[in-house]
């Protein structure tokens, strides 16, 4: 039996074949850089094609120094350069698959004081005002993005992406919101679009018709004074004329305030707009943002929604993807759960790239999973991530696992996380988890509390303790007191919460929870779930009349179920150590919901009459129902001290071993680390 027989298809682009539906869209990991060589970027791309990706993209590669996306970031200028990206170009194709390179010029999204634009208009996400370019400089960027296909030609790529969408240079000549020119490449619409027709058709001129060129284009820009959807039909048309090969589907600006790849945007939320382009144009076109199953991409090629299905972290999540799925292996699926803790946040913060639950995404060279010369019994004490990663790592080492936890069910904070509106993907990892460990023969035991008696009899080479952690007590007044409880008793149903709520500490769990809060009992179409309700939740048009797609009329969220605060002892900014691109998603969602968020609170006490606080000196009562706590953790590490006094040999990762700032990339991380050097 063929399984999923469309997306495993292959797709004829007249000069050439690629082998199925699938494009790993691009994403900037830090690895093109090659500050120590592309040895590393090699690695990661030919993992990808052995699990059967047909066609890649790079991160994006500028055309000259201007385009950078910060001082030092990757370029593709010169002949020597171009040779470097050779040992990139001969693994891919070693290993059967095609890729391409993306031209990516920032304008001014330039982290740059010489940043480039076509007016001078700042960036929201940048500091630096960009210099407007003069007629010869766009005409020199015309050729510089010439020479740069040329000379990716040269070094074996089999095509490049042209990035026109994400708020780009392109883009910005595109647009009235960021082009005010007056000359020859701004004013009328069909000035502003000379820009991408003149790249498109001088690089189909220079490289010739055996040469993919995709177009990235931006089909809906959420941006105030973006392109309406004729403009977007009419320069999808002049790009094919130019001599693109593939249209590839934008969504969205960087500095746009509405979601678009994190996880509280439902699967496949976008399709509709590819769906709309697509007859419009006779060559082939690529649906994006937020597939992450094999059963999605069948539907939407069935439904004849586009081409082909771009996924970019998918694949980092499990480079196996496609290989799984055609096998009929889907359940062991290591799914994108769309955090971007390890990957944008890193990319945005000058950091390698990786991924929560990969942590050996970007690391292929340097976390190598090989075959145990010694295999061991190993007992993993613990079924939170950081237990699960070890157990599984470990026993596809050839190791022989036995897995513990005290629960009924593995998972640990991935059950609290799971219920939070917007992260149910982490139901997905949990039944990765499951299933992978039973196919490599873990033993696993819930229900099992383990201490020193099983551990020490010396059936186990390798003892490893990821116990976890529990909520952290917090000194207050009438702590004790029965409208008082903690996240866990909230997030796992086992104590019925009021209408009134008061949520102590504004980290991510008090985010959570104060989400959990005023979405829980709602009665309406969750927006993390259903596309039509997180389309009017944020304000998208979906027959996309109006510019940039924005509804006309500001989206007036459903009223909360609760009324609730969060409060923190900081004086610092709510919300401030959430992930660095996701924490405005967070403190946006809560704002619709009217959570009123209150920093610099002093706890004085909590009764009957509710919680007792003071700002700025002045006394106030917050008339609640319940106070929950969520001030952070602590490591439930009783058993690694027992071990220890027994002069017992272990290991600890996870909470267990640090409970600050404790989150399930590192926890994850620490697992696979522990289990490579068995």
């Amino acid at each position: 039996m063929a399984h999923f027989p469309l997306l495993n298809s292959p797709l004829d682009l007249g000069f050439t074949q690629l082998k199925n539906r699938v494009l790993m869209g691009s994403m900037h990991t830090g690895l093109e850089d090659g500050k120590d060589g592309l040895g590393k970027m090699a690695s990661f791309y030919a993992t990808r094609a052995r699990g059967g990706v047909g066609l890649m993209v790079t991160g994006g590669i500028a055309p000259n120094r201007a385009g950078r996306v910060y001082p030092g970031a990757c370029k593709l200028t010169t002949e020597a350069e171009a040779q470097s990206h050779e040992i990139v170009t001969q693994a891919v194709h070693r290993e059967g698959a095609k890729i391409c390179l993306q031209i990516l010029h920032a304008g001014r999204y330039a982290y740059s004081p010489l940043a480039v634009a076509p007016s001078r208009i700042k960036s929201p996400i940048s500091p630096f005002s960009p210099i407007p370019m003069p007629g010869f400089v766009v005409k020199q960027t015309i050729k510089d993005f010439i020479q740069c296909a040329v000379l990716a030609q040269k070094a074996g790529y089999d095509g490049v992406e042209v990035m026109g969408s994400e708020g780009y240079l392109i883009n910005q000549f595109i647009v009235r919101h960021t082009n005010k020119r007056t000359d020859e490449w701004g004013g009328d619409y069909e000035n502003r679009i000379r820009f991408p027709i003149e790249i498109v058709k001088g690089i189909r001129e220079a490289v010739g018709e055996e040469f993919i060129i995709i177009y990235r284009l931006s089909m809906l820009d959420l941006v105030d004074g973006g392109s309406r959807w004729d403009e977007v039909v009419q320069l999808a048309k002049e790009i094919e004329i130019a001599g693109a090969t593939l249209i590839n589907t934008g969504i969205g600006w960087h500095e746009a305030r509405i979601p678009t790849i994190a996880t509280m945007v439902p699967r496949g939320a976008f399709r509709f707009v590819t769906k709309k382009l697509k007859p419009e144009v006779s060559i082939p076109v690529i649906t994006t943002n937020r597939i992450n199953t094999p059963e999605l991409c069948e539907d939407i090629l069935a439904s004849k929604d586009a081409d082909m299905v771009s996924m970019a972290r998918p694949l980092l999540a499990d480079p196996d993807f496609l290989k799984k799925a055609f096998q009929g292996e889907s359940s062991l699926i290591n799914t994108c759960i769309a955090c971007n803790q390890a990957c944008l946040d890193h990319t945005f913060k000058g950091q390698r790239a990786t991924c929560l639950v990969n942590p050996l995404a970007c690391y292929e060279s340097e976390i190598p999973m090989t075959p145990a010369k010694n295999p061991q019994s190993v007992a993993v004490v613990g079924g939170g991530p950081a237990g699960l990663s070890c157990a599984l790592f470990a026993a596809k080492r050839g190791h022989r696992v036995s897995l513990y936890e005290a629960s009924s069910e593995l998972g640990g904070q991935f059950n609290m996380a799971k219920v939070i509106p917007g992260k149910e993907e982490f139901y997905e990892t949990l039944r990765y988890f499951t299933n992978s460990l039973k196919k490599w023969g873990v033993e696993v035991h819930t229900h099992t509390p383990v201490g020193v008696k099983e551990l020490e009899a010396g059936q186990f080479d390798q003892i490893v303790i990821a116990t976890g952690v529990y909520p952290r007590k917090v000194r207050i007044k009438g702590i004790d007191h029965p409208k008082v409880l903690s996240y866990v008793e909230v997030l796992k149903g086992e104590k019925k919460v009021g209408e009134r709520v008061a949520v102590i500490g504004a980290g991510g769990i008090g985010f959570d929870v104060s989400e959990f809060l005023t979405e829980q009992d709602h009665g309406h179409e969750n927006p993390s779930l259903h596309v039509g309700a997180f389309l009017e939740r944020w304000g998208i048009q979906e027959n996309l009349d109006a510019p940039g797609g924005l509804s006309p009329r500001a989206p007036e969220p459903p009223p909360a179920s609760r009324v609730v605060y969060l409060l923190q002892r900081k004086s610092t900014r709510i919300g401030r150590g959430l992930g660095k691109t996701t924490g405005w998603i967070h403190r946006q969602t809560l704002k619709q919901k009217k959570v009123r968020m209150m920093a610099g609170v002093e706890y004085e006490k909590i009764d009957d009459a509710g919680l007792h606080i003071k700002v700025d000196g002045e006394a106030q009562l917050l008339e609640v129902d319940h106070v929950v706590i969520c001030a952070g953790q602590e490591s439930q590490n009783e058993l690694a001290d027992a071990l220890r006094r027994e002069g017992l040999s272990f290991q600890i990762i996870g909470g267990a071993k640090e409970a600050r700032e404790l989150d399930a990339k590192r926890a994850i991380r620490d697992g696979a680390l522990v289990a490579s050097r068995f």
